[in-house]
């Protein structure tokens, strides 16, 4: 049978997957007897041969199809072919499954699986059969001593069971796959003498600094990296490569273990600092229990295992800066942060369009626990980055600090996968696991792993696989939960003791040596304590703030001159002559013209759209996201449009003349959490960028309530880090029920403090406009705030709530507004109505449909800005009010949300001696809103009746 044909590839090309392996079934059956097969695959085996034995190699490495090539030109047997098949099918075992024998436990705690896959023997094969059969059977282009499948058997044995295990089976592409398998098929590198004794220093100061700090700080917290020590010089490694290629950011994220080792050695954060952190302060009383410094009004710091740093690495004119992100004890929301740091590191925002992206400028790194990796669903949003336009960075190495344990309980009781890292193969990341005991082999990995982001810019994953030699804290006992694992580690050998007995072995250091090496870490230890001891604490910084450039007022006047709105609009209109606007949203948008010509009316939309143009013709760069920010999820923004003939895309602020400075606009995937960690990252990294993160809906931030609590709220009295990042959270209720009506405006009410950001909820286009405007304005100053906005639903094309053009060119942001149909005669005004958002607009048409009557009675207050309470601007109204009886705060959401709760106390301490406070809304809820649309109407109804003294409906 001649199967030597010039098409054999492209006949097996439409298998893949399940049909492939079905296929190879149908071979194996062949060869024993073929007519126990189809007709058709029978004759595709005559003319074509066997299909390959591994969808992701070449053809040439499948042993049968080697065999059956050298059979065009001399006939082979039936037993020569069933060999065939089977070295392949034993060589294709080792490469996907020798990760199962590797040797990567220090401890040897878990229990091996069947090897028996590995062994000529489970294949029927002898190991005088393989000597037998050419290396070429097995391996392309075998090393110079393999000359045999029984030789080629041997090597890959030894290549995928040794202390770095090799798991990439997931990996589709066959390029990537074709380079991963060459790596692992390469003899492990070989460090010089001097990188080893540089490496085995490197793991005795990571093991003695922990040491020092237990003995010297006894009880005291610090969450060691012992078990785990290859970190260190891992990351070190990384470093140093990236430096090397010319990287200018390392922007770093991890959780409290190890990150004091971390910050003493990777990002050079002196021991003394970080010792003054653990002494007793003199002023003891004003510190937190965990000690950390620089108390001062809104500003209350953080354990120091949760702070952050900033270093300028510098080595042998190599210099690169490396950032560790402040993280809170929620473990993993961190990454995303990172992601973002990342992402604005890497891109040039000076010019129009989308920015200029260059991944080569900045890598992120994040540190993983291995029970929070499967444990926490941020992981995996997170992880979708990889490959999505708006939020990739060409790759982020990850590592999983796997010491086997969350807290107290076992993998068995943590997770469902084999692997801690297995999450990770359905985004097709690459993974290795290395024995954490051997430090060469840890670098062979970081290697690797650099390597591979550097030529596919995608990411990768490293599982360290350790212990842990304390409890969770060092004041833990974890003997009580997992006695059999803590006798092992009680007996084991410290990493940098069985790898100083390697290099004595082969007698690169004697005992001698080691033993000076030990004494100068634990000398440079104590000469930093005392040094310490005769300083005080405040001569130390924590870490290094990233303060503001200048500390501007914010802006009076965020007007704009309306010839220059004018021009601006009448860009925005423009396309290019080879695209075609879709017809419908075509004249929807060249309605907008008619804003400064016929009705001066601007909506919501276009004075968003306005406001953008104008930041962007000061030179300040934008950037928006959210799952529908393109188009709007209410098709009311329409700022990429697209080509109903040839799909192309188009953005009008990308090409009108004015801008100077880029903008991006990015639909991202169906996720909160992450993608508004991202974007906080991307703004606390790139301060002069207008960041924006719109919500679905407004409901759907509560699936990001972590990033809101633990950064965005607390961020600058925590770290002192500054943000002014926007978040547009639409909010109104219109009868869509539960999850379609409610921001929850009162979480970020109640996370109000200290000034820590600003919550707004707006009826007026043209508040948004100086709003973005004024927020814009403040970015990288030290006024800069977030800013929460509950954004409109219906009010979007509310015809109350559009503006004329004038209101755009002069003036600011209002705290509050007074309703224009009121307050005429103050002296006879008895009733105010404080109130926020739609249900003003509400308030305003029912008074409309009574022109007639006599409303001097009556006065309202929009509240636009709740927070910081604008107490001046309403004590002033009220202050003109001599006859006012009853303040009373409306609201449409539940008593128990919205407002009320925040305004009442700040409200009452406004009141005068006559006038009595009280609440009109719907009573308390445990359900945001009605699911039912007539019932929601009727509700509404009572709430503007009872507001206004009207009959009840």
């Amino acid at each position: 049978m001649s199967v030597g044909t010039s098409n054999r590839g492209s006949a097996w090309e439409q298998y893949y997957g399940p049909n492939l392996g079905y296929v190879q079934e149908q071979y194996e059956e062949y060869v024993i007897n073929p007519e126990a097969v189809d007709a058709q695959y029978r004759e595709l085996f005559e003319q074509y041969g066997p299909p390959p034995m591994d969808s992701y190699s070449e053809p040439a490495h499948s042993a049968a199809s080697t065999a059956a090539v050298n059979s065009s030109t001399s006939p082979i047997g039936e037993a020569q072919l069933q060999q065939a098949v089977a070295v392949s099918k034993l060589a294709d075992h080792i490469r996907h499954f020798g990760h199962l024998a590797a040797d990567i436990d220090p401890l040897g705690a878990d229990s091996m699986p069947l090897l028996q896959r590995f062994e000529p023997e489970s294949y029927g094969l002898t190991r005088e059969q393989l000597q037998s059969l050419p290396a070429s059977l097995v391996w392309n282009e075998p090393p110079a001593n393999v000359r045999t499948a029984w030789d080629a058997i041997e090597q890959l044995k030894k290549c995928y069971t040794r202390t770095i295990a090799y798991d990439f089976g997931h990996v589709h592409d066959v390029n990537e796959k074709r380079w991963l398998r060459a790596q692992a098929e390469t003899d492990s590198i070989e460090l010089t003498i001097d990188e080893k004794k540089k490496l085995l220093k490197r793991m005795i100061q990571v093991d003695l600094f922990e040491k020092y700090m237990h003995k010297t700080f006894v009880g005291q917290k610090r969450f060691s990296i012992e078990g785990n020590d290859a970190l260190v010089p891992m990351l070190d490694e990384i470093v140093l490569s990236f430096a090397k290629d010319g990287g200018k950011h390392i922007l770093m994220g991890m959780a409290h273990r190890g990150r004091l080792n971390v910050l003493a050695h990777v990002l050079g954060k002196p021991y003394g600092a970080i010792f003054s952190e653990f002494h007793h302060s003199p002023n003891k009383d004003l510190y937190p229990s965990e000690g950390s410094t620089g108390i001062n009004f809104g500003w209350t710091g953080d354990v120091k295992y949760h702070l952050g740093a900033d270093h300028d690495f510098e080595q042998d004119q190599l210099r690169t800066t490396i950032t560790l992100a402040n993280n809170p004890s929620h473990l993993e929301y961190v990454n995303s942060v990172v992601e973002g740091f990342a992402r604005a590191a890497q891109e040039e925002r000076s010019s129009q369009g989308y920015p200029v992206q260059d991944t080569d400028r900045a890598l992120a790194v994040l540190m993983h626990g291995d029970a929070a990796f499967p444990g926490e669903g941020i992981v995996a949003e997170t992880l979708n980055f990889d490959k999505l336009r708006g939020f990739q960075n060409g790759g982020t190495l990850h590592f999983i600090v796997n010491n086997r344990i969350g807290f107290t309980t076992e993998s068995s009781d943590s997770r469902s996968t084999l692997y801690a890292s297995d999450l990770a193969k359905g985004y097709e990341i690459p993974i290795l696991h290395v024995n954490a005991d051997d430090p060469e082999a840890c670098i062979a990995a970081v290697r690797m792993a650099f390597e591979y982001r550097d030529t596919f810019k995608k990411d990768f994953l490293i599982d360290l696989i350790g212990y842990r030699r304390h409890g969770h804290n060092e004041m833990d006992d974890p003997s009580s939960t997992q006695p059999l694992v803590y006798e092992k580690v009680n007996k084991h050998l410290i990493a940098h003791q069985i790898y100083a007995e390697k290099l004595k072995q082969s007698g690169v250091l004697t005992e001698a040596d080691v033993q000076q090496m030990k004494d100068d870490v634990e000398a440079t230890f104590q000469q930093a304590y005392e040094k310490m001891r005769e300083r005080t604490a405040t001569e130390y910084r924590n870490q290094s703030d990233k303060l503001p450039r200048a500390n501007a007022p914010i802006p009076t006047d965020t007007g704009i001159a309306v010839e220059q709105l004018r021009e601006l609009n009448e860009a925005l209109i423009q396309h290019p002559e080879s695209f075609t606007p879709y017809p419908k949203l075509d004249r929807i948008l060249k309605r907008r013209a008619a804003a400064f010509v016929e009705e001066d009316k601007v909506d919501w939309a276009l004075a968003e759209t306005l406001a953008f143009a104008s930041i962007l013709a000061e030179g300040q760069p934008i950037r928006l996201s959210g799952q529908d920010v393109e188009r709007g999820t209410f098709a009311q923004r329409h700022l990429m449009l697209h080509d109903p003939t040839n799909g192309s895309k188009y953005c009008p602020l990308h090409s009108i003349p004015q801008t100077k400075a880029s903008f991006a606009i990015h639909n991202s995937p169906l996720t909160e959490a992450a993608v508004l960690g991202f974007e906080y990252g991307y703004n606390v990294f790139a301060p002069e960028t207008l960041v924006i993160w719109e919500a679905q809906y407004g409901d759907f931030a509560n699936v990001a309530q972590v990033i809101f609590d633990q950064f965005i709220a607390a961020g600058q009295a925590k770290w002192h880090q500054y943000s002014n990042l926007v978040m547009l959270l639409p909010h109104g209720y219109e009868g869509q029920g539960p999850e379609h009506s409610s921001a929850r405006l009162e979480r970020y009410l109640q996370l109000s403090a200290n000034g820590n950001w600003m919550v707004a909820n707006l009826t007026s286009a043209a508040q948004y406009f100086h709003l973005l405007r004024r927020q814009a304005a403040i970015g990288g100053t030290l006024q800069a705030r977030p800013l929460v906005v509950m954004s409109p639903k219906s009010l979007l094309r509310n015809a109350r709530s559009a503006t004329p053009v004038a209101a755009l060119t002069e003036g600011t942001f209002r705290p509050i507004l007074e309703e224009p149909l009121l307050g005429s005669k103050p002296a006879k005004v008895q009733r105010l109505l404080l109130c926020s958002g739609k249900v003003a607009l509400d308030l305003e048409a029912e008074l409309e449909n009574y022109p007639d009557q006599d409303w001097s009675w009556l006065h309202i207050i929009r509240v636009e800005q709740l927070y910081p309470f604008p107490e001046e601007e309403i004590t002033e109204v009220i202050g003109r009010l001599k006859s006012l009886k009853e303040v009373m705060w409306v609201q449409e959401e539940p008593q128990n949300m919205g407002a009320w709760t925040f305004m009442e106390s700040r409200l009452r301490a406004l009141l005068p001696k006559a006038a009595s406070l009280d609440y009109i809304g719907r009573g308390e809820r445990s359900s945001p809103a009605s699911g039912y649309a007539d019932v929601h109407s009727h509700e509404q109804r009572q709430i503007v009746h009872k507001a206004l003294k009207l009959q009840q409906a």
